[in-house]
């Protein structure tokens, strides 16, 4: 199994490259690849060091597998390349999401859609992927009419750049700003730009993508999505309204029994997600479990997961799993 991961000095993937080591993923050749400007520096993966590569090779190397996180532009101009050498690409970029050609994959939700065929795939955006996962066995069950979410979101997905601006302003130290303002004792109601509409590009991605991921259009979603100043994690609060009625401690029991959820709900010992004790972990911690009590069928809900991980390379190596576990490549 030749696997190649793209971006491989980014922030995302470093994560994938640890990733992958803690989960034994059956690589056999391992590529690491970046840009033109990073080949040739030397990462450790399993205590062996190997040398960056450029695109052109990667794709001169036909891999099996190639993860990308690398941006949407390298996504849209690479991605066809290694496809037509039979690579499978999981792509974690934007580019591909809204694809109607391409398939929005969550393992746990809708894996079970690939075939050999599919040579691209998306990976869905970090805060949609926790998202979705906490309300896939309540949709299920109750069935969705209206998703209200309001993100709470680190400044790691923003990148490397803005998780130094927030050490520089905690330090007191004066440098270069991914934002245009403060983060620090801050909150900013402006995650990627803004959209005609008055949203902004990640709100947007929170409305169409689980639509996408669960095929299903008969249920809306409306975001706010905000920057605030923690390193990692993000958090989302859910007002999510069904058609049918929910039971508080069937919800319980669906969230936690449900693969790669933890239910943290209890008020009485202070228990409630938070993006402190999501850090470094791959599951969505899901609690603040209530029923809205100004209209009927509605829950509110508080999701947090770490968004380098569930939210971006371990959701992604999951998809590669999956194919490697189904000899889809």
């Amino acid at each position: 199994m030749k696997v190649a991961v793209v971006g491989a000095t980014g922030m995302v993937g470093e994560v994938m490259l640890k990733v992958l080591a803690e989960r034994n993923f059956p690589i056999t050749e391992l590529l690491v690849v970046a840009s033109e400007r990073s080949v040739g520096k030397i990462l450790t993966y399993k205590n062996k060091e190997y040398t960056v590569i450029s695109l052109a090779d990667a794709v001169a190397a036909k891999p099996d597998i190639a993860i990308f996180s690398a941006g949407g532009g390298t996504s849209l101009e690479w991605a066809p390349k290694f496809a037509e050498v039979g690579t499978t690409v999981i792509d974690n970029s934007s580019a591909w999401r809204m694809d109607p050609t391409k398939k929005l994959v969550v393992p746990e939700i809708n894996a079970h859609e690939l075939t050999k065929d599919d040579k691209i795939i998306a990976n869905p955006n970090c805060s949609t992927i926790q998202m979705v996962l906490a309300l896939s066995p309540l949709h299920k069950q109750y069935k969705m009419k209206r998703v209200v979410v309001s993100t709470y979101q680190s400044v790691s997905g923003t990148g490397v750049k803005a998780v130094k601006q927030l050490e520089n302003e905690i330090a007191g130290i004066e440098g270069e700003m991914a934002y245009p303002y403060p983060i620090g004792r801050n909150a900013l109601p402006h995650c990627d730009v803004f959209e005609d509409n008055g949203y902004t590009k990640e709100e947007m991605k929170l409305a169409r993508e689980p639509q996408k991921i669960f095929n299903d259009k008969s249920f809306s979603v409306t975001a706010t999505a905000v920057r605030i100043p923690t390193s990692g994690g993000h958090s989302e609060s859910v007002n999510v309204e069904f058609e049918n009625d929910f039971d508080l401690a069937e919800v319980r029991k669906l969230l936690s029994e449900t693969p790669g959820v933890i239910v943290q709900d209890n008020p009485a010992t202070n228990s409630y997600p938070m993006p402190i004790f999501a850090h470094d972990k791959d599951e969505v911690f899901v609690g603040r479990l209530r029923r809205d009590e100004t209209q009927p069928n509605t829950l509110n809900m508080w999701i947090v997961a770490d968004n380098l991980r569930k939210g971006a390379a371990t959701n992604a190596i999951q998809i590669g799993e999956y194919l490697v576990a189904n000899h889809l490549v």
